[in-house]
């Protein structure tokens, strides 16, 4: 188990983190916005061993749209399996539908999200999230 925190660029909007591991490499998030709403899903360290099968959950209400360009590390394909190994993918729902993605570093991927990382997350209207999550 573990916490991070994050906030818009211009530090207006805050959020509040929580995570816990089911294994080494996967669990569930949770992210509390300053206005009460709280996002919730799975998030996933992406290994070698990661197929895309296994990230199915993260495609989840990201059809197409003007969100998607400028995030190169989302959508499955090959260089996106192989190629981010320490980073970890989130897909969060809030109980109206809308949806946050998110994508970490690990500091020490060995280690999973206890390790500590940051990164960044995207809300539904395309607003950014920078989070960082200390060593648990």
């Amino acid at each position: 188990m573990g916490a991070g925190t994050g906030s818009t660029p211009s530090g207006t909007d805050q959020v509040n983190f929580s995570w816990k591991s089911s294994d080494s490499v996967s669990g569930t998030m949770n992210a509390s916005l300053s206005d009460g709403t709280i996002y919730s899903g799975q998030f996933f360290q992406v290994t070698r061993d990661t197929t895309v099968d296994n990230l199915s959950p993260l495609w989840a209400g990201w059809g197409r749209g003007p969100w998607g360009y400028g995030w190169n590390d989302w959508g499955a394909g090959p260089s996106f399996i192989t190629h981010y190994t320490g980073r970890v993918v989130a897909n969060l729902s809030a109980p109206s539908g809308a949806h946050m993605r998110c994508n970490f570093q690990l500091v020490s991927p060995d280690a999973g999200m206890a390790g500590g990382g940051a990164g960044q997350c995207q809300m539904p209207d395309g607003k950014t999230i920078d989070a960082t999550f200390p060593k648990a």
